[in-house]
């Protein structure tokens, strides 16, 4: 279960930003996860509630927001949506193909009262 060590490294990221800036209660947490992160979301928000507890972070909202695999043709440049790992080209069939999205996992915003 990789969800437990993401959600500790997204924990030493919060809690970097709340002595940073003060923060009393972090209302929303939101996240920005790549389809190639093979995170699954009922985890991650399990793990993020056992974290969350007896914190600023305790009740807040876990938003994810999902990233859909894109690639893009090194021979045409064409920027398609890469379904079931298939990395064609599905207009010049080239197998060359470059990840441009998908792979993201980080914090895109903390909504928070200070």
């Amino acid at each position: 279960m990789h969800e437990m060590a993401i959600v500790d490294s997204l924990f030493q990221i919060i809690n970097v930003k709340v002595k940073e800036h003060q923060i009393r209660k972090v209302l929303k947490v939101k996240l920005k996860v790549g389809e190639m992160t093979a995170v699954e979301d009922m985890t991650l928000t399990a793990c993020f509630e056992v974290y969350a507890q007896n914190t600023v972070v305790e009740g807040a909202e876990l938003v994810i927001e999902r990233v859909p695999l894109q690639g893009k043709c090194r021979q045409c440049t064409k920027v398609f949506q890469v379904h079931n790992y298939n990395f064609q080209c599905p207009q010049c069939e080239s197998r060359s193909v470059e990840i441009v999205a998908g792979r993201e996992l980080y914090i895109e915003n903390l909504e928070v009262e200070k």
